[in-house]
């Protein structure tokens, strides 16, 4: 069937032709998320162009999705519709789903270090933190790639800044580990306790940091989702 005889009458087919052009349910968890201007929607999608994302903001704007406040300057902010929020509940179970069902290694296979941190850094649970004004240093070790180093700086009353160049704040803790651990640990893969154990993350610096990490660092909303094994689902079914 041709794009031009989509059956458009069928409600699924309506729905998609809004949600399927790519990045769009990206672009919606990523405000969803918190993020509101241009470039924190990009950090969030970091495979995307800028001309691409302004194109689709311009897309869901036009369909209802997303409403700007303000002028096409830095300063404009994209905020989700009640059309979109409606979808929330909708995307998040599809990834529920993803989660349950589709092998880790294939989730671990693409990683990305960039948007890996820029997810945690919207994880930091501020009041749990020992020290509210401290600096974190993440040395990401992606073999064959280069190491990563990414500092995340925490003070009380503002969000948690990502730098990418060295800020020149003394560290209070250094996490060096491997990308795919840290990954997998904080999607729920696997936990801290395990990787840490393992060896493949280590924590150095302030103690009462290292020992309250998985108060203040907080996992993914996906990693409690439980897993539905090939064999689960094969007794599910006799």
């Amino acid at each position: 069937m041709s794009e031009s005889n989509y059956p458009k009458f069928c409600p699924v087919a309506m729905a998609a032709s809004l949600l399927e052009p790519r990045w769009t349910m990206l672009l919606l968890c990523e405000m969803w998320s918190g993020s509101t201007r241009f470039n924190e929607i990009q950090r969030g999608v970091p495979g995307m162009s800028p001309g691409l994302l302004s194109k689709r903001l311009k897309e869901m704007e036009a369909n209802g999705l997303v409403m700007r406040q303000g002028d096409r300057s830095s300063h404009a902010e994209y905020l989700t519709t009640p059309l979109a929020d409606e979808l929330e509940p909708l995307i998040r179970g599809l990834g529920e789903w993803a989660h349950r069902n589709i092998d880790c290694e294939v989730s671990l296979q693409n990683l990305d270090a960039r948007l890996l941190m820029w997810k945690i850094r919207g994880k930091i649970d501020r009041l749990q933190l020992p020290k509210p004004k401290c600096v974190i240093q993440f040395i990401l070790n992606d073999a064959p790639n280069e190491t990563a180093n990414y500092w995340l700086v925490a003070k009380p009353g503002e969000e948690t800044d990502l730098c990418y160049t060295d800020p020149k704040f003394d560290v209070d803790l250094f996490v060096v580990c491997e990308l795919r651990s840290l990954t997998s640990a904080w999607m729920g893969h696997s936990t801290f306790e395990t990787e840490i154990d393992a060896g493949r993350i280590s924590l150095t610096g302030h103690d009462l940091m290292e020992r309250t990490l998985t108060k203040w660092l907080i996992r993914s909303s996906f990693a409690e989702v439980s897993k539905t094994t090939q064999l689960a689902r094969h007794q599910a079914a006799i």
